[in-house]
């Protein structure tokens, strides 16, 4: 667990930085460009031995989902909704953790639902400010759960992918992870022209390659390995925890708004929910 509050801590601290200093850059194009860096950063360490032809592909297909896919779908969700409604949309993604491990478990744990539920409800206290039911936001809602999704069966699949290769660290897994997202991304920037006119400044190029080596880069990968040494529940809780975090680095860092007493209340239903899905390991 000490890995995912860790990325939660940076992960909070990144959202200030794209919303602050990353605005009018084509937002598909810098996820291109995160992937890309943070594949830069593992691929010195790939190794083709120790894995199958079989086991590669199911790793590049794990980060074409996990970072691909996920932030393709995320990304166009803002088209159809304000930001604060994406967050809030996020909010799901304990609840699909749960939802998808017992799937593929082929089993259901009561007290990792209930974590899940908690975690939700802190989230929720933190960033619910209303929001209506158009067809644009409900059309918004189903890219942020399927951008939800492939996070969540990134995470899992990972899981059951490395506990057939103990040969091997995780670092030598990695690269094929963002290899994938690369791919993915850089398809549909292509596809779509984002590079037209993409030219950073000086100062958002140092930003960019802060988020991509160490918030997707290290980050990513610290979170699956950490999502490795958690049962499903604690992971599934600790996908919100960056919420009420984001909140507090915004008050602290970037001169933003928000509420302490919905920051507090909702920090410690998360905190509840970490707690439960620790005794439910605990009785297993």
């Amino acid at each position: 667990m000490p890995l995912l509050l860790l990325v939660s801590f940076v992960w909070a601290f990144s959202f200030g930085l794209i919303k602050n200093r990353l605005a009018g850059l084509d937002s598909s194009a810098v996820a291109a460009v995160r992937i890309g860096l943070s594949a830069l950063v593992f691929l010195p360490f790939l190794r083709f031995e120790g894995t199958s032809t079989r086991q590669r592909v199911q790793l590049a297909t794990t980060g074409a989902v996990q970072f691909g896919a996920m932030y393709l779908f995320y990304l166009q969700a803002f088209h159809y909704l304000h930001a604060y409604e994406v967050a809030l949309f996020t909010i799901t993604t304990p609840l699909l953790v749960t939802l998808i491990d017992a799937i593929m478990e082929r089993r259901s744990n009561g007290l990792f639902w209930a974590a899940a539920a908690l975690s939700v409800a802190g989230a929720a206290v933190v960033v619910w400010k209303g929001s209506s039911a158009s067809g644009d936001t409900l059309t918004g809602f189903w890219l942020v759960q399927l951008s939800n999704a492939c996070f969540a069966v990134g995470q899992l699949a990972y899981r059951r992918i490395r506990s057939s290769l103990t040969a091997l660290a995780d670092y030598r897994l990695f690269g094929w992870l963002y290899l994938g997202g690369v791919a993915a991304t850089l398809a549909y920037t292509l596809q779509q022209g984002a590079w037209h006119g993409f030219s950073p400044t000086p100062a958002q190029w140092g930003i960019l390659a802060y988020l991509g080596i160490l918030a997707s880069g290290v980050c990513f990968f610290l979170w699956n390995r950490g999502a490795t040494q958690v049962n499903a529940g604690t992971l599934a809780a600790m996908n919100n925890a960056k919420i009420p975090l984001a909140v507090a680095c915004s008050l602290l860092f970037f001169g933003e708004q928000a509420d302490w007493m919905r920051l507090l209340v909702g920090g410690a239903l998360l905190a509840a929910s970490v707690t439960l899905a620790e005794r439910a390991r605990s009785a297993r």
